[in-house]
């Protein structure tokens, strides 16, 4: 039975704003002298330890567009999304052993950076324009509208959205004008937040499915019952479509390609996120190595429970509204939209939990929006700002630009997701983000792995890798089927439902990022053989000590075990 939002569950989302305003205020009190040291605000130098590291890095991540979108993508194609985040966790080991150690022996501040140090200005100017269009019009607008919807369904309805959208934005703009401090620690309550709401969700949406099939409160009856009643949600691999397959299915292999999207663009999709990537990156580059990789190595064995909180709820609105039940909550905002299954599960809390699982999401929003917000602060202000704008500003008037742009971008957030100026709603929430950012991740990957390990890369390769993984990205999920036809060597190409032909976006990444590099490799070689600008590796730079090394293969054991369990 549906409970609706009372006077408990404001008072304890409103002890959860209290208790992140009041740690924040303290963080930036007990720190304030710092604050006028652009490094201590955009970086938190030397300041986060290992937990703050790998919270803050999952906080960040683990936002609307997982909550709302992941478990929308976990209400259509099942398990099988969570290959994001479990591939992820392994992503998360390499950067962590070979990563790191060349971001923090560099002494960067910025991705940007590192790209000027390894190849030249043009490409560093170059990327921070890219990375700045893409954490405000797809990252920043994508957290805020999916974030607004959720919430605005789960207390009050369409009418609310916009109120609750500058909310959002407010709040956020709070906790990020304090810099990377008060954003680090405060994460740390955000993801304890995040955690207990969560896992208090999954647990009602299990106890609910277990009601639906007469088998009273046990959520383990739920669990094994949602297994049998949709047993297709709970396979990681989908196999090829054949001429027979209906629209649906094809659709799950459009978005999750089976095991051909472990070739390259899995892989890439998180190697661009979690290791060239400035919103996350940033948490471990003020911190020493040790340090910085405990913090990643724990933020990897986060991301293995991560579905439980983010998938799980959505397979269970599957089969509830398979069954006819949450008819009413899937079209909340006037038709059915997967998007709707967390906040569908939602309604059904009891009062108080709500409060707690309002705040949970809140938490969730706030820590990526406030994480998205600084990265585009420092990027502009460090690599735009200072280097080319005024490169004679004070430390002071650095961090008074880094705030001006924060308002900025958050403004900017706003009116793009007033009235979903960018098709947020019609794409899917998670697929939107992991598409679009995925034009121009096959070019920073291949240019980030080549700069690190490869000597004899140059400057002219990487402004060519970065321009053709675009291009090539662009061609591949618009224009390749019409020019070359549905089927090739290459890949299939299968109907959309909308009239047209897609090839799934990840092996258009990968296919991308394999050309890409392919030019890269051959522009280097008709180069100089001696690269000035090359790095020089030395082994013992990715030695992880005894307890880093239980971690790592602790993590690797159970990612196996899950694959064999739901391949």
């Amino acid at each position: 039975m549906r409970n609706a939002f009372n006077t408990l569950d404001l008072a304890v989302f409103l002890f959860y704003l209290v208790v992140v305003s009041t740690y924040g205020f303290y963080v930036y009190r007990s720190k304030q002298k710092a604050q006028v040291d652009s490094k201590d605000y955009f970086l938190a130098e030397g300041s986060l330890t290992w937990w703050a590291i790998g919270a803050s890095m999952i906080a960040s991540n683990i936002s609307a567009e997982q909550f709302i979108g992941m478990s929308g993508s976990g209400f259509t194609v099942g398990v099988a999304v969570a290959a994001y985040e479990w591939v992820a966790a392994i992503v998360l080991i390499l950067v962590a052993v070979f990563f790191m150690p060349i971001y923090l022996r560099q002494k960067i501040y910025t991705m940007p950076q590192f790209l000027e140090q390894r190849y030249n200005s043009t490409l560093s100017l170059v990327m921070s324009i890219f990375w700045l269009f893409l954490y405000v019009l797809v990252n920043l607008t994508a957290i805020l509208y999916l974030g607004a919807l959720a919430i605005s369904n789960l207390i009050g309805g369409g009418e609310s959205f916009h109120l609750i959208l500058v909310a959002l934005a407010v709040f956020a703009l709070i906790i990020t004008l304090g810099g990377m401090k008060v954003v680090g620690y405060t994460d740390v309550i955000q993801v304890t937040v995040l955690l207990i709401g969560g896992l208090a969700t999954s647990y009602l949406a299990l106890t609910l499915v277990s009601q639906k099939f007469g088998l009273g409160n046990d959520v383990v009856a739920g669990f094994n019952a949602m297994m049998t009643d949709a047993n297709d949600h709970f396979h990681m691999m989908f196999e090829k479509p054949v001429p027979d397959s209906n629209q649906a299915y094809i659709n799950k292999y459009l978005a999750l390609p089976g095991l051909a999207m472990y070739a390259a663009g899995q892989w890439v999709a998180n190697l661009n996120y979690w290791g060239c990537n400035q919103y996350i990156t940033q948490r471990a580059l003020g911190a020493d190595l040790p340090t910085a990789r405990t913090g990643i190595l724990f933020a990897a064995f986060l991301k293995l429970i991560m579905p439980v909180i983010v998938m799980l709820p959505g397979i269970a609105a599957y089969v509830l509204h398979k069954n006819g039940s949450l008819q009413a909550e899937m079209a909340s905002t006037g038709a059915f939209n997967p998007d709707n299954a967390y906040s569908a599960i939602l309604t059904f809390l009891p009062n108080g939990l709500k409060g707690l699982s309002l705040a949970a999401l809140t938490a969730a929003i706030v820590a990526s929006l406030a994480g998205k917000a600084n990265s585009i602060s420092t990027i502009f202000t460090l690599d735009i700002y200072h280097r080319y704008l005024n490169k004679e500003a004070t430390e002071q008037k650095l961090v008074w630009v880094g705030r001006v742009t924060i308002f900025a971008a958050m403004f900017m957030a706003v009116l793009l997701t007033w009235k979903d100026l960018l098709g947020i709603s019609g794409e899917g929430g998670f697929q939107f983000i992991q598409k679009y950012t995925g034009f121009i991740s096959p070019g920073i990957v291949a240019v980030f792995l080549l700069g690190m390990f490869w000597k004899r890369t140059t400057g002219t390769a990487a402004v060519a890798g970065i321009l053709s993984g675009f291009i090539l990205s662009v061609f591949f999920n618009n224009y390749a089927p019409a020019v070359f036809g549905n089927e090739t060597f290459l890949y299939t190409a299968f109907p959309n439902g909308k009239g047209g032909y897609e090839i799934p976006f990840l092996i258009c990444m990968g296919w991308s990022f394999f050309f890409t590099v392919l030019l890269m490799v051959a522009l280097s070689l008709a180069g100089s053989a001696i690269n000035p600008k090359g790095l020089t590796l030395d082994a013992r730079m990715f030695r992880v000590a005894p307890r880093q090394l239980v971690l790592i293969v602790v993590i690797l054991l159970l990612i196996s075990a899950l694959y064999v369990k739901f391949w």
